[in-house]
């Protein structure tokens, strides 16, 4: 059985959710970066390629809500996550019997992608809540303990995309299928370690519905704030690297950049209970989208200049890591118990399906027309419009 609220839970089951999120984005931290230049390789063409690494931002959309409203109705969040990361291994199997040197049938590598974010892209949703009940006491998310679990997520993606960096640069990329499975095996491991008791007690009772929720002025507006500053940061993700580099910064300048973000992020998670507790949820919401419509302004700005670049990265702190702290925390507010499920799955949903697909889809035609830095000049517009909804919520809860 969990601790109940405001009891701190087990210690071994907070390390198993740490576990797990350092295997999850040690995942996302292969796979990721890492897919452009496998398929590259089999002899997919640019095309074909753009295709198959939207299909994760695809599976986004339609995947967490269907698990989240699964979990949240059967209340058995570890079970199904234990199913997901299962499915996903065995999907990926299908990796394995990719050619080389001859590109496979982009139908059939995107089915075998599918399959296997269908599965995975649900896991965090369902482990966020999962993880946040556990974390709670009577007056909201404990956010130091969390980060504290969540931190090692940040910890599992940098390691992977720098030391498969050297492996794959030495030795080739042969073995990336093969790795994939592994990464899978390992994940379905640590969700087998997972306590299992945490839902146990909402097995068999029915679950709230989501209208009266979603009715909630602040929680619709959270939502537009979420979709908005999200979108914004698809500009980071998608296209910050190719930005650079059309500026003429070096490999190494980029790498750097890159990991100015995660270790501030990195940071931010371990100290950041010092600090959130001090201010409302609403007001550093307000916050963040606000630093964040300033970051990417500089960037479109000030592209050449590696101070203001640096700088820039040193506020992921705020624009990433303390917004998903800040929204974890609002959905437990507002979706608690057996609405934290489909609560998690919406902001997987509205914050990185939905923008994911239209700003992969609408920055590349930007960046084409008009160049790189017009796509960070958009990232500032929606991080202004994500602050204008922010301000909107904070003026709703007072």
């Amino acid at each position: 059985m969990a601790a109940p609220a405001g009891v701190p839970a087990p210690a071994q089951g907070l390390w198993s959710f740490a576990a797990l999120a350092a295997v999850y984005f040690g995942f996302i931290g292969y796979f990721n970066p890492y897919l452009p230049l496998w398929l590259k390789e089999l002899g997919f063409g640019s095309l074909a390629i753009g295709a198959l690494t939207a299909v994760q931002s695809i599976t986004r959309v339609i995947a967490p809500y269907s698990w989240g409203w699964l979990s949240d109705h059967t209340g058995r969040r570890t079970g199904l996550m234990r199913w997901a990361a299962s499915l996903g291994l065995a999907s990926s199997l299908g990796l394995l019997l990719m050619p080389h040197g001859v590109a496979p049938s982009g139908v059939v590598m995107g089915g075998v992608l599918f399959l296997m974010f269908f599965n995975t892209s649900a896991m965090m949703p369902m482990a966020e809540a999962a993880l946040a009940q556990r974390v709670s006491t009577p007056q909201g998310l404990d956010v130091t303990r969390y980060g504290r679990v969540r931190v090692w997520g940040s910890v599992g993606f940098i390691v992977t995309v720098l030391v498969f960096g050297f492996v794959f640069e030495r030795f080739g990329l042969s073995w990336f299928a093969a790795g994939t499975v592994a990464l899978l095996a390992a994940l379905v491991v640590v969700c087998w370690r997972l306590p299992a008791g945490e839902d146990a007690a909402s097995v068999g009772r029915p679950a709230p519905a989501l209208g009266p929720v979603l009715a909630r002025p602040a929680v619709r507006w959270f939502f537009v704030s979420v979709f908005f500053m999200i979108l914004a940061h698809v500009a980071l993700y998608a296209f910050f690297s190719l930005y650079l580099d059309a500026l003429g910064h070096s490999k190494r300048v980029v790498g750097v950049l890159w990991a100015v973000s995660v270790a501030v992020e990195i940071a931010w998670f371990l100290l950041q209970g010092r600090w959130l507790a001090r201010w409302p949820l609403s007001f550093w919401m307000v916050v963040v989208c606000a630093v964040a419509a300033l970051r990417f302004g500089a960037t479109a700005a000030f592209g050449t200049n590696l101070v203001v670049l640096v700088l820039a990265q040193v506020s992921h702190a705020l624009t990433f890591a303390t917004h998903h702290t800040v929204c974890i925390a609002f959905i437990n507010r507002h979706f608690a118990d057996r609405l934290r499920g489909r609560g998690q799955a919406l902001y997987s949903v509205l914050g990185y399906g939905l923008p994911g697909v239209l700003g992969g889809v609408a920055g590349g035609a930007l960046g084409g027309a008009w160049g790189w830095a017009a796509v960070f000049w958009a990232a500032a517009l929606a991080a202004l419009l994500a602050t204008l909804a922010a301000w909107r919520v904070a003026r709703i809860e007072g």
